[in-house]
C-alpha cells in the first residue's frame, strides 16, 4: 500500500476536522436518531473533497490511472442510507444491523476491489490506513502554515474565535428577547457537562482517525484488482465433475425423500407423533443454512477450478450445477412454507421474522446463482449478493418490522396475545399496541414502553418515536402495578 505522494490538500484536512465536529455534537451513542444520518453525510462530504495537495512541478512518470468505478458512488449512499434507518425506525436491534451492513458497503465505496477477497483485504488494511494517515494529514496541516498557501492556522483560529463570540453575545440577547427563540437555542445548543466532554472526546478520537484512513484510501487506492481474478490453476474434467455429481445426487435422493416432509406443513405435524412446530421449522432452518453455504462454496470453487475450455467442458458445468443449485431453491421453499406454518401457529417475533427474511435473500442468491451459470463467469455475483442483502435489509425497515409483529401479536385471540414480549418491543409498535382490546394490558404495555424512551433531543429524533410519544404521553401509570409486573414476567 503506497499511498498518495503528496500530503493531504488544505481541503481535506478542514473537511475532516469539519467533519469530526459534526459528528461529536451530533452522533447519539446508544441510542438511534437524526445525528446518525447528520454524521454520515458530513462523513460522504469529507471524503468526497478528500484528496493529495496539488504540485506544479510535472510528474517524471504519470500515475496510473484508476479505472472508474460507476457502483462505487451507490455503495456510498447505500451506507448513507443504513445509518439513516434510525432516523425513521426506534428498532435498537434493526439498527445495529444496519451499521454491521454499513460497514460492508462502505468498505465497497472506498476499496479498489470488486471481490469478497478485495473486500476483506479492505478490512484488513484498513488499521494500516488509519496509521498512515495521521502523518499524512500532519504534513497537510504543515503546508498550510507555508506562506502563500492562505491564512495561517492561528488565523483561522483567530477568525473562529471571532464567529463564535459574534454568535454567543447576539444569540443570549436574542433569546432574552423572545422565549420561543430561547427554547429554539437551548435545544440546539449541546449540553456542557464532564459527561459531554469525554463523549466528544471519544467520539473525536474515534471519527478522525477512521475519516483520515478512509480519505487515505481514496486519494490513493492500493491495487487490489489481483485478488478479483477468479481464474485459478484448473482441473481435468473427472476430478470435479464426479464429486458434484454425486452431491447431486445424494440432494436429488434428499429431496425425493423428503418431499412429503418438506411440503407437508401443518398436516403433516399433525400426523407425525411427538413432532412439535419448533422442531418442524427449525429443521428446515438449518438444512437451508448448510445447504445454501455448500451451494455458494461450490459454486466458487467450480469457478476458479473447473476448465471451461471446451463447450463439452461448460455443457457439463452448466448440468451440474444448475441442477444442485435448483435442487437447493426446493429445499429454500420447503423452509419458508414450514416458517410460515411456525409463525401462524405461535405468531410472529423478531427472530422468526429475521429467519424468513434470511431465507427469501438465500433464494435470491440462489437465483443469481442460476444466471450467472449462462456465462458460466460472474465476477459480479458477489456483489449483486451482498446488494440484494442491502435492498432486504433496507426493505425490512421500510416494513416497520416491530410495528409487524405487534400487529400479528395484537391481531390473535386474547388468549394468546403475548403480552411480555409486546413490552419487550420498541416504540415503533405503539401504534398497534395501542389498539389492544384488554384496556388494562394495554396500559401496561404502553407505560413499560414509556420507560424506555431515551434522552430527548434533536440529535435522537427520529419518526417512530416521535409518533409513539404523541399516544404515550397521554397514558396514564397502571393502577395494578403487580398485575403488569405479571404480565411481563409471566410467560
Amino acid at each position: 500500500m503506497p499511498g498518495p505522494a503528496r500530503p493531504a490538500s488544505p481541503s481535506t484536512v478542514v473537511a475532516i476536522g469539519a467533519a469530526t465536529a459534526v459528528a461529536a455534537l451530533s452522533l447519539p451513542l446508544g441510542q438511534v436518531g437524526l445525528g446518525w444520518l447528520v454524521t454520515a453525510v458530513a462523513g460522504a462530504i469529507a471524503l468526497l473533497v478528500a484528496r493529495p495537495s496539488a504540485s506544479t512541478v510535472p510528474a517524471l512518470v504519470p500515475p496510473r490511472a484508476e479505472p472508474a468505478r460507476w457502483d462505487r458512488p451507490i455503495w456510498a449512499v447505500a451506507t448513507i442510507a443504513l445509518l439513516g434507518v434510525g432516523t425513521f425506525r426506534a428498532a435498537g436491534w434493526l439498527f445495529a444491523l444496519c451499521v454491521v451492513t454499513a460497514t460492508v458497503t462502505f468498505a465497497l465505496a472506498i476499496g479498489a476491489g470488486r471481490s469478497m477477497r478485495a473486500v476483506a483485504t479492505t478490512y484488513l488494511i484498513a488499521p494500516v490506513a488509519i496509521l498512515r494517515s495521521a502523518p499524512w494529514l500532519v504534513r497537510g496541516m504543515a503546508r498550510m502554515r507555508r506562506p502563500g498557501r492562505g491564512p495561517a492556522p492561528i488565523r483561522i483560529a483567530g477568525t473562529l474565535a471571532v464567529s463564535v463570540l459574534l454568535l454567543a453575545v447576539f444569540g443570549l440577547l436574542f433569546a432574552s428577547a423572545d422565549p420561543k427563540f430561547a427554547s429554539l437555542v437551548a435545544n440546539l445548543l449541546p449540553d456542557i457537562s464532564p459527561d459531554s466532554v469525554l463523549r466528544w472526546a471519544f467520539i473525536c478520537c474515534f471519527v478522525a482517525p477512521v475519516l483520515g484512513g478512509a480519505a487515505f484510501l481514496r486519494a490513493a487506492p492500493p491495487n487490489l484488482t489481483d485478488l478479483d481474478q477468479t481464474e485459478g490453476r484448473k482441473v481435468s474434467r473427472l476430478e470435479w465433475a464426479v464429486p458434484l455429481g454425486l452431491l447431486t445426487l445424494l440432494f436429488a435422493t434428499f429431496v425425493a425423500v423428503r418431499l412429503t416432509v418438506l411440503f407437508g406443513g401443518d398436516p403433516h405435524v399433525r400426523r407425525t407423533a411427538g413432532l412439535t412446530y419448533a422442531e418442524y421449522a427449525r429443521a428446515g432452518f438449518w438444512q437451508l443454512c448448510i445447504v445454501t453455504g455448500l451451494t455458494l462454496v461450490v459454486l466458487a470453487g467450480a469457478a476458479r477450478w473447473a476448465p471451461r475450455a471446451s463447450a463439452r467442458d461448460r455443457l457439463v458445468l452448466r448440468v451440474v450445477l444448475g441442477a444442485l443449485t435448483v435442487l437447493t431453491l426446493v429445499i429454500v421453499a420447503s423452509a419458508l412454507a414450514q416458517m410460515q406454518v411456525y409463525i401462524d401457529t405461535y405468531g410472529l417475533t423478531r427472530l422468526r421474522l429475521l429467519v424468513a427474511s434470511c431465507e427469501v435473500w438465500f433464494g435470491v442468491i440462489l437465483v443469481l446463482v442460476l444466471l450467472a451459470g449462462v456465462r458460466i463467469r460472474a465476477p459480479w455475483l458477489p456483489r449483486a449478493a451482498i446488494g440484494a442483502g442491502v435492498l432486504a435489509l433496507l426493505g425490512l425497515a421500510a416494513a416497520n418490522p416491530d410495528l409487524l409483529i405487534a400487529r400479528n401479536q395484537v391481531d390473535r385471540p386474547a388468549d394468546r396475545v403475548d403480552v411480555g414480549y409486546l413490552s419487550d418491543l420498541s416504540l415503533d409498535a405503539v401504534p398497534a399496541i395501542e389498539k389492544l382490546a384488554d384496556p388494562h394490558d394495554r396500559t401496561c404495555v404502553l407505560y413499560q414502553l414509556s420507560l424506555n424512551r431515551g434522552e430527548d433531543g434533536w440529535q435522537t429524533w427520529n419518526l417512530g418515536r416521535a409518533t409513539a410519544l404523541t399516544v404515550i404521553g397521554d397514558q396514564p401509570r397502571p393502577i395494578d402495578p403487580e398485575r403488569c409486573a405479571r404480565a411481563r414476567y409471566g410467560y
